[in-house]
């Protein structure tokens, strides 16, 4: 990533440099590059959307971000402090700050312990109040994500998804973090409740002066929510701008292909289509060049042999293509 892009007008609460995640191969030499060189800022109080097919690696950097996986190499600075220089006693101690929303609301609730104990658990881990303190805590923390605090001797079975996903967020907001990483928090619910449980992230984000990156592959509701929306391809960052100007002037091929997918709610007028044609390729070994070269309809030459980096070609707005306007005078002197 180019020095400028590096940059932003406004001091990013959390700052990705390089960042690199790299999966072994089971008997092999072979790695999976599943995060390969990925740069951006989130600022504070603004929510970042991270938007790509599913095993472009997008989930892969909000677990790195919190270390729940280990970079390979690169830098996450959170308020200025380098994450993975910490020890395990500093990190616990940043836990408090930063918190994840996980996809499954079936799979992230343990179905042994009431809601009392999965939501009230942070608090005790980080020996936040007594019993009852923690118990008044967790009783608030319904309230704040619309349940009856009464629910909390209840299980997870005993509740529905969207239910489920309004614990999670509970458990997040315990240790009043500043970053909340939010994977793909919608895509098991159905469509009526994404839209709640998405009002009540905004209202909450507005109530306590939240951060977010938001994951997700639905482009209609990554629209909605973020200020700002980077697109993920194949482990790389090919584009990322404020979310009005990405959504009405995309300048990556990939972008406006994932653009004209989306569905419009109104049967009389039509969007014209941008198939991609062939599979998505191998994060083991993939294409030189461009990543996105061998299903691009605007490839050229050029796309074989030069790798594009992310540059900025309008004020705020970046583009990994060696064909977007503005780049190619900078390519010809390569």
């Amino acid at each position: 990533m180019t020095e400028t892009a590096a940059k932003t007008a406004k001091q990013g609460l959390v700052e990705v440099r390089n960042l690199v995640k790299y999966f072994p191969v089971e008997n092999s030499d072979d790695v999976v590059r599943a995060v390969d060189d990925v740069s951006f800022d989130i600022l504070s109080g603004e929510t970042l959307g991270l938007v790509g097919e599913s095993g472009c690696g997008k989930s892969t950097v909000g677990r790195c971000l919190l270390r729940l996986y280990e970079p390979t190499s690169g830098e996450v600075l959170f308020e200025g402090e380098d994450i993975l220089k910490l020890s395990n006693k500093e990190l616990q101690a940043l836990r408090r700050e930063m918190q994840i929303i996980f996809q499954d609301p079936y799979a992230s609730l343990n179905p042994r312990l009431n809601i009392l104990s999965i939501v009230g658990e942070p608090l005790k881990i980080h020996k936040i109040g007594d019993k009852a303190e923690r118990r008044e805590r967790v009783a608030d923390l319904l309230k704040k994500v619309g349940l009856d605090p009464n629910y909390m001797f209840r299980y997870p079975h005993e509740f529905s998804g969207g239910q489920r996903q309004r614990i999670g967020i509970a458990r997040a907001l315990a240790l009043n973090p500043k970053l909340i990483i939010a994977d793909e928090p919608v895509s098991a619910l159905d469509v009526s409740v994404q839209a709640q449980v998405v009002n009540l992230l905004q209202d909450l984000q507005q109530e306590f002066g939240l951060t977010y990156l938001f994951i997700s592959h639905g482009l209609a509701v990554v629209e909605h929510i973020s200020n700002r929306v980077a697109v993920m391809y194949l482990g790389k960052i090919v584009e990322i701008a404020e979310s009005r100007e990405l959504y009405d002037t995309p300048l990556h091929p990939y972008t406006k292909a994932l653009l004209s997918a989306i569905p419009i709610p109104d049967p009389k007028q039509k969007r014209e289509r941008m198939i991609l044609t062939g599979d998505v390729p191998t994060p083991i070994n993939p294409p030189s060049g461009c990543r996105f070269r061998t299903r691009c309809p605007f490839a050229i030459e050029e796309c074989a042999r030069i790798e594009p980096e992310l540059r900025e070609i309008t004020t705020g707005h970046f583009s990994a293509c060696i064909r977007t306007e503005g780049y190619e005078t900078a390519v010809k002197s390569l």
